[in-house]
């Protein structure tokens, strides 16, 4: 067929674009070379409208082995000859077309980043954002995320141990699903994802090559649309048993010593797992299509070149060792075929049968190579007036406050996200999980060295809306906050970069912004980014999502007993909120969701102040001056303090500040803030560690009663009961107005 730049556009290329690959080549690209450009230059794979911004963030340092971008996922050293390795990536359009299949495969190719290095997965998190949660839509697209999640991290023996989830209207059309991986691996056991030595064979490993997934990068790089689910066979299938089988397969060839370079095929499938093996290794690779495994007949040039399905590796081992790897494949029952070979050409020749189909030099397709760059222009959103002339002093304060936290307690952003989590297994496989009292961090035993990790994502996408800058900014200061709440020290950080359009200057606006928040944060904390994903074009009708920049966090524990968890220990205990209150309701739930509040600034937060803050609570864990530890986040002091009190059933006698309106004191959002408590008998000793610092003693951990300023507010179990209650009575409610709506 005739390519021209009608071809181009239909495979989402710009005209410009069309014309840089008629250079790059000195010829016209045949289709199925337009379709391996469409794949490596969509947005997903190149990177091609934020790599300038993402450039600037700390990239090495810190306990890095290995530069952000250099390998499949970020490694960082945790001592004893142990490295970490971990990333978050995400899955959000598959998702919003197929919500099982879309989170499932977002799992397994997270999961397949982690030990194409060689490392272990041994935990899981995700991120998650839905619209209104009484909306059927949302309902189905929540059942089918946490179903797929769950799945297959159950079935793949790999523990969910944490995570976050958010359900604002801006996510009714496009819900986001960011899926994260933590591994440990030896030192000197990782393996690189390059390809070298001229003659050295390239093998497919794996399930076989079917249609599932066929231009998923491309799909993932443009606006979803009402015609979207048209597009469904652009959605992955998955399968978590040959995963587990893959894992096993790929960590025993690793220890023959024989394999030179391996890569997942995850996104734009074999021609970009060639494309950049050969081009970091300067190589080039001749591969026979024909012989790639399938399990649907007659496959296109083009297909096999971009299709997506998943459980499938590429290696590079050395030459006369096929038969060694071919073993251990047949023992676990795996396809494994020599495909093609590694030569010096620095071009990838694609034959079928015999005949050349595609020849294209693996150095212009790939980020960092040829690949376009944009510098995309960006203004100020014209929101932020309406944000500007948010006054506090004109919300009234409500009459009856307790009324207020019950209405809060059950809000879905903030209420217990059981009916979540009890779908996933956090107990499952490798048995590195410590216990499951609660602490800020979920913390994981690295088995088999000595050390745990403390793990988390973060993000409050509306803190961000309202101020790009420091709301990206806080989003790291709470992943760091929660690792030191638990005990742990701030090692690094993985991000999943979700925003709209990048076409649209105010869209625009918000990534750039947000990239220099987080890169300060990062800075300050010694927290350098190992890597990440960038998802663009995250869109609904009426424009883009909230700015959404989740940070995975990695944290570093000695030994398992430097745990704190997050709960009161003991009645008579004393409780003290750590940092400084003010008069803000900023961006706060209660503001939001209360008063109906759509546009208020980013809550209080200075970055010197919040880093003052974590080194005070780490020198007092430390030092055992205290028994638990909770940082303020959603829901303010209230929530922290019946969040604290839930798991041994234990309430609380406080008293607010008088000099703060009592509905910030209790509600607000402002930053920087942990709420502890304090064996009875050891408040001197606590106090004295804290001189110089700002700190207020609040009240006594009771027995289960709840007192606000004198006040009775019920029993903590009640408090308990509707906060564990709360979004299944909503999702059951809303589950029966359903049935009877079609009687």
């Amino acid at each position: 067929m005739e390519v021209t730049v009608k071809t181009a556009e239909q495979l989402r290329l710009t005209a410009q674009e069309f014309e840089l690959i008629k250079e790059k080549l000195g010829r016209t690209p045949n289709f199925n070379e337009l379709c391996a450009f469409s794949g490596m230059w969509s947005e997903h794979c190149s990177y091609k409208n934020s790599i300038k911004w993402l450039k600037t963030l700390p990239r090495d340092g810190g306990r890095m082995l290995v530069a952000a971008g250099e390998e499949n996922a970020g490694l960082m050293d945790i001592g004893d000859d142990w490295g970490v390795v971990f990333k978050i990536e995400s899955h959000n359009h598959p998702s919003a077309i197929e919500p099982f299949q879309g989170a499932a495969t977002g799992v397994g190719g997270i999961h397949r980043d982690i030990f194409t290095m060689g490392a272990r997965p041994i935990a899981s998190l995700n991120s998650l954002r839905f619209g209104n949660l009484t909306e059927a839509k949302t309902q189905h697209l929540l059942g089918g995320v946490v179903h797929g999640i769950g799945h297959y991290g159950n079935c793949f023996g790999v523990p969910t141990v944490g995570g976050e989830i958010y359900f604002e209207g801006c996510y009714h059309t496009n819900p986001l699903v960011n899926a994260m991986s933590v591994g440990i691996v030896k030192a000197g056991g990782t393996v690189s994802a390059t390809a070298e030595g001229e003659g050295n064979p390239v093998l497919f490993v794996g399930s076989a090559t079917g249609k599932d997934g066929i231009g998923g990068a491309s799909f993932a790089s443009a606006d979803i649309t009402a015609e979207s689910a048209d597009e469904l066979p652009a959605v992955q299938v998955g399968d978590p048993f040959q995963e587990k089988k893959l894992l096993e397969a790929c960590l025993e060839v690793i220890q023959t010593g024989t394999v030179v370079g391996m890569q997942d095929m995850g996104a734009a499938g074999i021609i970009c797992s060639t494309a950049e093996m050969s081009a970091k290794g300067g190589v080039g690779m001749r591969i026979d299509l024909d012989k790639v495994p399938t399990r649907q007949a007659n496959m296109k040039t083009w297909e096999l070149l971009l299709s997506e399905s998943q459980e499938r590796m590429l290696m590079v081992v050395e030459k006369g060792k096929e038969a060694v790897v071919q073993a251990i494949f047949d023992k676990w029952d795996l396809p494994c075929a020599v495909i093609g070979e590694v030569t010096t050409t620095g071009l990838l020749d694609f034959y079928m049968h015999g005949e050349l189909e595609a020849s294209l030099p693996a150095h212009e397709l790939v980020l960092g190579g040829g690949a376009p760059q944009y510098e995309r222009a960006y203004e100020t959103p014209a929101y932020f007036e309406k944000i500007k002339g948010f006054d506090a002093s004109s919300v009234k304060m409500p009459g009856d406050l307790r009324k207020v936290a019950e209405k809060l307690v059950t809000i879905p952003n903030i209420a217990n996200k059981r009916w979540v989590y009890v779908q996933y297994d956090s107990m499952v496989g490798t048995g590195n999980t410590s216990t499951n009292a609660p602490s800020d961090a979920p913390v994981v035993l690295a088995k088999p060295s000595d050390k745990a990790l403390a793990v988390t994502t973060d993000c409050n996408s509306r803190y961000v809306y309202a101020d790009p800058y420091k709301g990206a900014q806080i989003a790291v200061a709470e992943a760091a906050r929660n690792i030191v709440c638990s005990g742990g020290e701030p090692l690094g950080v993985t991000n999943c970069l979700n925003f709209g359009n990048p076409y649209d200057p105010q869209v625009y606006f918000q990534f750039v912004n947000a990239i220099k928040g987080m890169g300060d944060a990062c800075r300050k904390f010694n927290t350098p980014v190992t890597g990440g994903n960038v998802s663009f074009y995250n869109q609904h009708p009426e424009g883009a999502v909230y700015p959404t920049p989740t940070i995975g966090m990695v944290g570093l524990l000695e030994s398992i007993n430097d745990r704190m968890t997050l709960s009161f220990v003991q009645e008579g205990d004393s409780i003290y909120l750590v940092g400084t209150a003010t008069d803000d309701i900023a961006s706060s739930e209660y503001l939001h969701k209360i008063h109906g509040v759509e546009f208020s600034p980013a809550p209080r937060f200075e970055l010197d102040e919040e880093f003052a803050l974590q080194q005070a609570v780490a020198t007092l864990i430390r030092d055992k001056k205290i028994v638990s530890a909770h940082d303020l986040s959603e829901g303010g002091l209230f929530i922290a303090l019946v969040e604290a009190g839930c798991y041994r059933n234990l309430g609380f006698d406080i008293t607010t500040d008088a000099a703060i309106r009592k509905d910030a004191y209790l509600f607000g959002e402002g930053q920087s803030r942990v709420l502890v408590s304090v064996s009875k008998g050891q408040e001197a000793a606590f106090e004295q560690s804290l001189s110089g610092k700002s700190f207020r003693k609040l009240g006594t951990v009771t027995s289960g009663a709840v007192k606000i300023d004198g006040e009775a507010w019920g029993q903590i179990g009640e408090w308990k009961t509707a906060y564990d209650t709360a979004i299944e009575k909503l999702l059951a409610g809303h589950a029966a107005d359903h049935a009877l709506s079609a009687l």
